[in-house]
């Protein structure tokens, strides 16, 4: 059984659930006005903001799945992170003062990938005890 209130859910799961609900509160609001005159700072802002997600995904599910390949991890990171891009997408095309734009699910697709390969990457760095790190530093 899962249990939503533990320790590790509150530390791994939680994050992603939090900001998985940011995104979709965002997005329920018109764009500002001032990012629809520069079209470029939105995909980085869709890029800077799904490369979070990526992050925040690979991260929960390196717990989750820890005898899984990383390689499987970061693609299912990046599968899950661009297919909330797309219903965000959707979700978008019904706000007033919003709209769908598929190069924002690309820009969420790049993301998403960039994110769970560089959190990959870092992640024994960050979740090591400084005691196993050889990156750590004694104090």
């Amino acid at each position: 059984m899962l249990n939503c209130f533990s320790r590790q859910a509150l530390i791994y799961r939680w994050p992603l659930v939090i900001y998985l609900i940011a995104i979709f509160v965002q997005s329920c609001f018109p764009s500002p006005e001032v990012l629809q005159d520069v079209d470029l700072s939105d995909k980085l802002l869709h890029l800077g903001g799904y490369a979070l997600l990526g992050a925040l995904t690979v991260r929960m599910l390196k717990r989750e799945l820890a005898a899984r390949p990383p390689w499987k991890i970061i693609v299912l990171a990046a599968a899950a992170g661009t297919i909330y891009g797309i219903s965000d997408e959707l979700h978008q095309a019904l706000v007033p003062g919003r709209s769908a734009d598929v190069m924002d699910v690309v820009a969420d697709f790049a993301g998403s990938t960039l994110g769970a390969i560089i959190f990959w990457w870092d992640l024994p760095m960050i979740d090591t005890p400084a005691a196993n790190n050889p990156h750590s530093i004694d104090v």
